[in-house]
Parts: structure tokens; C-alpha cells; sequence
């Protein structure tokens, strides 16, 4: 299909559903969402000439997974977004069946893209290019097409490209699956963006003492944090356990150092970025600042996801907030971006007995809550948070089958920040050091209702809508 073709009925899909989606009560006042159709994968951010850029895998005309294109959005600020012209679109034979996730860059002054084209045959087999787009005058994207095949050695899962300079030469690594069936990190390198030179496999299922590890590792990140190479990734195929690895698919992270020369990457343990119920495909960027952002899909790739109640008005998931990453003991802690404190109004303080606390309106707020004791939260009359004195647990029922399910983080509690919006939670432990980030859909207006015989303290605040324009 022509990109003609495909523009005509994204914005035949867009200006046919986007009121319907917009009156949607569940429309989330300051996190990103699609005008229609689903959302997933954050793709390409970055701080380019001073400007937020965050591009994201969109299919405007369903809230189905087909074929993938690129939306854009950006911001001077975090706060206040803007619509850019759709950056990509699936019309050339090596981008068929998507423009699948990859990230962006600054090249020579240009905004640059780096994805991946993703290909499917009638037999059911499949191949992948490394493509290239680049920013012209009018801000649109000029397509130079395939820079990297199929490498020898791997199916045709092979994706979602993050870019990143080094000395003096661009570095990719690369999601990948070989021939086993085993989930891989590659490690890239090239001269110009245009030509690159496989190195060789950094991490993966069977690598550096991990074993059986999945069978495909997608949406992988690496940067540098407090002189270490973090390396982010998304195996697919993780055994749930009893604390751990709940969701269908798994997002997380190793700490180690990656030795460019040699293409290896010793590191440690696979940690979980976040321990919530929707969180995926997390991509970082680097801010003119020095801050390392991160920011996520709220969603996991399962049927689940089509049991949401906004695909009745034509759209499907968020992103998350974007989160400020630094590395204390060996461990990443997740903070909001500053920035967001700008949306507070209406500070509440209270201090006392749990029981005695009144109805916090949560609908678009940020709530502190200082306790080291039992205690419990209903959250809007779609999840309850509870704190047993060792192990705090998010508990609701499973859209699709009715039944209780919950997510749990063992520790000693000190501190819970939540930061609600009208469909999604977003739960910070102990000032980061864990995360539980979930899409949920309660009673409006959302109230926090707490119960427990011991003391807290409080603080809240209601958040203004960001502007999206």
C-alpha cells in the first residue's frame, strides 16, 4: 500500500474517532495516549536541539497489533505536548508488515531514526531490516531504507535498534533470536549509520552464567550510570515465580561493564524494572542536563490487554510518566521527573490514625504516605494495596477471567508515592527503589480509601491535565 494510502486512512481513522476517545472518562488527563487506535512501544526519545521528542508504535486504525507506524509527539518541558506529523508509515516492501521499535539520534545536526522493517511471508516465515530515516526541512522523515539484514544465525526475530556514540564510532545493540531458539543482545558498530559491522552477541539466554533465559529478548537499552554499562531488555519466556516474573513477558535490567573491544558484557542479575501489572518496552534517553529519563509502555503484549474497557471508544493504553534513573548500590532507583512536580495544586497534609483518614479524591493526584506499619488502600474500588509488615501486595481481578490476581514487593516500607490518572497508577517504594506501574479503571471520581489501627502521615496533592496539542 502506498504511504499516500496509508496517511489518507490514519487520518481518516483519526478525525472519524478522536471525539468519541476524547470524552472517554477514562482519558487520562497528563499521561501520553493515543488519539485512537493502539499504542505501545515508546520509540526514539530523545533531547534533540533543546526539544523532548518521543516517538511511539501506533496503529491508527484499530486497537489491534497490526501493522505498526510511527506517531511523534514533543515537548519543550515534559509537560506540554505536541503533535507532530506522523513520522513513519509502513509503505515500502522491506517495512511490509510494520515499522517496528528502534530509537533516535543526533547526527550531524539531524534528527535521525533507526527501526526496524519488519516482513512477513505467506508461508509464515518472517525477516527484519535495520532501516534509517532522516529529518528533513519540514520536519518529516526522508526514508534511505535498509542499513543492516538479517544476520547469519538468527530467525527473523530481530528488532528494535538503540543507537548511541561512542568514542568515535555509532554502536547498536539489537533484540534477537538465534537459530536455538535462545534470546540474544547483539552489539553493533559503524563509521557513518549507513554501514554496520555485527560484533558479536554482549548477553542472553545461555550467556555469562544465566542458563535458560527465554526465547526472545526484545526492546533492549544500554547507557552508561554511575560508571557502569546498564544493559535494559525484555526477555520473552520467563517461568513465573512465586515473588517474580508474573507478567506474560518480563522487562528488567543487568549492571555490569561492557568491553567494546572484545563485545562482551560481564554483568549481574536480572532485575526487574518494574513489579506492577502493565509496564513494557522501556526506552531512556539522556537529558541536556546530565539526567538518564526513562519512560515505558503501560502494557504488556497478551490477550489481556483487549479486555480494557476504552477499546469501546476506539483507543487503547498509555504510556507511563517519565522517570529519573540513577544507580545506588548496584540497584536502579526510579524517581518522576521533576518536572512533574509543576502539575501539583491543592496541597493536603493530614497525619493520624489510618482508619480515621478521609476519602482522597485520586483521580488525577499525587499522594505521599509515610508509614512503616500494616496497613491497607482501596484504590478507586478496582485495586487494593496492602502492607502486611513485610510484603506489600497489589491486588484486582483479571479483566478477562474474573479471578484475583496481584503483584508483591518484600522489603521493609518507608515511604509510598502515588501518582494516579484517570485509568493508570503509578506506586514508588521507598522514594524508588521499586515500582508498580499498572493501568486500572475504578468507580469516578477515584477515591483512596485507607484502613489500619496505626499512625500515618500524608501528603496530597491533585494534578493539573497536561496540555496536548
Amino acid at each position: 500500500m502506498t504511504e499516500t494510502s496509508l496517511l489518507k486512512k490514519a487520518l481518516r481513522s483519526v478525525v472519524a474517532g478522536q471525539v468519541k476517545a476524547a470524552a472517554d472518562p477514562y482519558r487520562p488527563g497528563w499521561h501520553l495516549a493515543p488519539p485512537v487506535g493502539l499504542l505501545n512501544d515508546p520509540n526514539g526519545f530523545i533531547q534533540h536541539n533543546g526539544r523532548f521528542h518521543l516517538f511511539y508504535q501506533w496503529n491508527p486504525l484499530a486497537c489491534a497489533h497490526g501493522a505498526k507506524f510511527w506517531g511523534h509527539w514533543s515537548s519543550a518541558d515534559l509537560l506540554h505536548w505536541q503533535h507532530e506529523p506522523l513520522a513513519l508509515a509502513p509503505s515500502e516492501a522491506y517495512e511490509s508488515h510494520g515499522c517496528y521499535s528502534g530509537s533516535a539520534v543526533t547526527d550531524n545536526g539531524q534528527l535521525t531514526l533507526i527501526y526496524t522493517g519488519n516482513v512477513k511471508y505467506p508461508d509464515g516465515s518472517r525477516t527484519a531490516f535495520q532501516c534509517l530515516a532522516r529529518e528533513n526541512a519540514d520536519g518529516e522523515f526522508d526514508k534511505t531504507g535498509p542499513v543492516f539484514n538479517l544476520p547469519e544465525g538468527y530467525t527473523g526475530h530481530v528488532r528494535d535498534p538503540k543507537v548511541w556514540r561512542h568514542k568515535n564510532h555509532w554502536y547498536m545493540v539489537l533484540g534477537a533470536q538465534d537459530l536455538s531458539l535462545k534470546g540474544k543482545v547483539l552489539l553493533l558498530r559503524s563509521e557513518n549509520l549507513s554501514a554496520w559491522d555485527l560484533l558479536g552477541e554482549i548477553a542472553g539466554s545461555g550467556l555469562h552464567g544465566l542458563g535458560e533465559f527465554g526465547y526472545m529478548w526484545e526492546c533492549p537499552d544500554l547507557f552508561r550510570l554511575a560508571d557502569n554499562d546498564i544493559l535494559i531488555c525484555c526477555p520473552q519466556g520467563l517461568a513465573a515465580e512465586s515473588d517474580r516474573y508474573l507478567n506474560t513477558f518480563q522487562s528488567g535490567y543487568f549492571v555490569g561493564q561492557l568491553d567494546y573491544d572484545n563485545a562482551t558484557q560481564e554483568h549481574g542479575e536480572f532485575t526487574e524494572l518494574d513489579l506492577g501489572f502493565e509496564f513494557y518496552a522501556p526506552q531512556t534517553t539522556l537529558t541536556d542536563d546530565g539526567r538518564r529519563l526513562l519512560i515505558g509502555w503501560m502494557g504488556i503484549p497478551d490477550g489481556d490487554e483487549f479486555f480494557q474497557p476504552t477499546i469501546q471508544n476506539g483507543w487503547l493504553h498509555t504510556m507511563t510518566c517519565p522517570r529519573e534513573l540513577t544507580l545506588v548500590a548496584g540497584k536502579i532507583m526510579q524517581k518522576p521527573a521533576r518536572e512533574l512536580q509543576q502539575l501539583r495544586r491543592d496541597e493536603q497534609a493530614w497525619q493520624g490514625i489510618a482508619d480515621d483518614c478521609p476519602p482522597l479524591d485520586i483521580t488525577k493526584a499525587e499522594t505521599e504516605i509515610v508509614t512503616e506499619q500494616v496497613f491497607s488502600a482501596d484504590l478507586g474500588g478496582d485495586m487494593t494495596l496492602s502492607f502486611d509488615g513485610e510484603c506489600l501486595r497489589l491486588t484486582r481481578k483479571n479483566r478477562r477471567t474474573g479471578l484475583a490476581e496481584q503483584r508483591i514487593w518484600r522489603g521493609a516500607l518507608h515511604k509510598l508515592t502515588v501518582l494516579s490518572d484517570a485509568s493508570s497508577l503509578e506506586i514508588f517504594i521507598n522514594g524508588g527503589e521499586a515500582v508498580m506501574s499498572s493501568r486500572y479503571f475504578p468507580v469516578l471520581p477515584a477515591q483512596l480509601n485507607l484502613r489500619g489501627s496505626h499512625q500515618i502521615t500524608l501528603r496530597h496533592w491533585s494534578l493539573a491535565e497536561c496540555v496536548i496539542e
